[in-house]
């Protein structure tokens, strides 16, 4: 075995320099490098599109080998050179690039010679494949070709882990300085820039240390970074604490609003949040404090929840090419009141804004979570954004108080993607309560929600409801719906019904009509199935009987329900 050498193998160096037949020969042979080992990876050798691509590839040699008796091909990182030509051109850096496959472990040159097409061209492509496919701690291309001791294929590489620094740089050296242009130096005045130096207090007894200079500079930059709109709202809520007198009182509660209107067009919502929080702590400590001006100045933040004010704020951030700092807007949220929850609600599927969206979401979050009362009667909502984001919120937060709306709206809404929504955040509730709140759902008008609906029921075993589909599947109905539908139901009739199902649908698996003929092929799976639900000794029996039924969709709804109930599988 011939290992690797960093040097050239024999012949390189004598190779001339212009090529000797046109590149194209050359390009064709790597084009169909390349896809034969995409055929290599997809297919088996016994493929024809397999044999095809390698009998392309072994042809393209032909011409080739008519002209030369040797090709040398260099790599670099996204290129296959051929007497520095470039005759494919891979710019993407991934196993999938041949030349990146071969350069990244150091394989920088290859030569291959007549034979190597029929002897050892499925070698290469098969440790192209492992390369591609190999981890970190597998052998690299360089150790594959050592260990596959190729006679018609040479190759050059180089040691990565030894490549040589660049060399530095020449400098030239210092001259001495000369003794008396140290001497002039020493004497030379010192330069200073303005009119003090600083350097002339070092040695006083009142110059500052480091830590008192640090200290001036925090204070400093303290104070240029105060919010003075801060320092005006606590000064208008001291007054306001501190005089009783009624007129006072007026003034101020004008200025605070005169001031939150206009911080709110400014963007200065940080201020606008402290605002709203401080108004409450005024009317709790101001001495004497009336009815009329509590409810002035303390109903701020519900003003600003209002509808219209809301949607305004909202609707200007979302158009905004320049959002405040994400705390503020925090900030500004957590002092909304739960009316807000509903202009919420109806403005989240019309924000556009990918910023600001999560931050409203997060405002809904906090709001639906803390005011269970306000959600619940926005269930019944006459707007159908703010009723669907209710339904599924109360969901999320599997709130039991939400089941008695959610059945009103299951019972008398027109709306069936309403009733859809209801029934899956029904299921999410989970109490007994919601499970027969969706009793009724199985008999709804749309698809969709009476699918659900079933699966919900069956998957909570919810006992309580199996004389309605009992119903469904022993009536006419039934055998007009979507293979799907079918499926559903006779599943949750199956985990329901127990061994007093079994006669029933034994008859229709395996029963005949007078006439001699059997149920369609899709009721006969459905009752293999729910048989297989029940997993019972006469269950089993039944399905036994159609064990080599010639119908294949029985065949394998009873193979399905067979397996299911000896516990080998999950849930058909």
């Amino acid at each position: 075995m011939t290992s690797p050498s960093p040097t050239p193998p024999t012949g390189v160096a004598g190779q001339q320099d212009s090529p000797p037949f046109p590149p194209e020969p050359v390009e064709e042979l790597l084009r169909l490098l390349v896809k034969a080992g995409r055929a290599h990876q997809l297919y088996l050798p016994n493929n024809p599109v397999y044999k095809s691509a390698i009998d392309a590839l072994r042809g393209a040699f032909s011409p080739i080998w008519e002209q030369t008796d040797e090709l040398a091909l260099k790599f670099t990182e996204t290129e296959i050179r051929w007497f520095g030509q470039g005759v494919l051109d891979e710019s993407s850096k991934s196993s999938d690039s041949l030349p990146w496959t071969f350069f990244k472990d150091g394989i920088r040159e290859i030569q291959l010679s007549p034979g190597f097409e029929h002897e050892e061209l499925a070698k290469l492509l098969d440790i192209l494949q492992r390369v591609r496919k190999a981890s970190p701690d597998e052998d690299d291309l360089l150790t594959m070709l050592w260990e596959a001791d190729f006679a018609h294929l040479r190759y050059r590489y180089v040691d990565l882990g030894a490549e040589p620094a660049a060399a530095l740089e020449s400098a030239e050296p210092a001259t001495p300085a000369s003794p008396d242009a140290i001497v002039a130096a020493a004497h030379e005045p010192e330069q200073r820039s303005g009119v003090v130096n600083m350097q002339d207090f070092d040695a006083t007894v009142y110059f500052l240390d480091d830590k008192e200079l640090d200290y001036l500079r925090h204070e400093i930059e303290r104070e240029y970074a105060a919010d003075l709109r801060g320092n005006v709202i606590a000064m208008l809520y001291d007054i306001y604490e501190a005089q009783a007198v009624p007129e006072i009182r007026e003034e101020v509660s004008q200025l605070v609003e005169n001031l939150m209107l206009m911080l709110l067009s400014a963007g200065q919502f940080r201020s606008v949040a402290y605002l709203l929080a401080e108004s409450q702590v005024a009317v709790q400590r101001g001495a004497n404090v009336t009815e009329e001006q509590r409810e002035r100045l303390g109903q701020l933040p519900e003003r600003l929840s209002a509808a219209e004010p809301l949607r305004q704020l909202l609707q200007g951030l979302d158009e905004a090419a320049d959002l405040p700092p994400q705390d503020a807007l925090n900030a500004l949220f957590e002092q909304l009141r739960p009316v807000a929850l509903g202009t919420i609600f109806s403005l989240l599927p019309r924000l556009q804004n990918a910023r600001i969206r999560p931050l409203v979401e997060q405002a809904a979050d906090r709001l639906a979570s803390s005011n269970t009362a306000e959600l619940v009667r926005l269930i019944t909502s006459g707007d159908r954004a703010v009723a669907l984001e209710s339904v599924r919120r109360a969901g999320a937060m599997k709130a039991p108080a939400a089941v008695v709306p959610m059945a009103k709206l299951l019972a008398s809404s027109d709306d069936a993607g309403a009733r859809q929504a209801a029934v899956q955040a029904l299921t999410e509730i989970g109490t007994p309560g919601a499970m027969q709140a969706l009793e009724r759902s199985i008999e709804d008008d749309d698809r969709e929600v009476r699918i659900a609906a079933v699966r919900a029921l069956s998957a909570k075993g919810h006992r309580g409801v199996l004389s309605r589909i009992e119903n469904v599947v022993k009536g006419k109905t039934i055998r007009e719906a979507d293979p799907t539908e079918k499926m559903a139901f006779f599943e949750a009739y199956g985990s329901m019904c127990g061994d007093g199902g079994v006669a029933f649908l034994d008859g229709l698996l395996n029963g005949k009509s007078m006439f001699g003929k059997r149920e369609g092929p899709e009721m006969r799976a459905c009752a293999a199935i729910a048989l297989g639900r029940i997993g019972s000794t006469r269950a089993r029996s039944s399905l036994q009987q159609c064990a080599n039924e010639k119908d294949a969709v029985v065949r394998n709804a009873v193979s399905r329900a067979m397996r299911r109930g000896t516990g080998t599988i999950g849930v058909v």
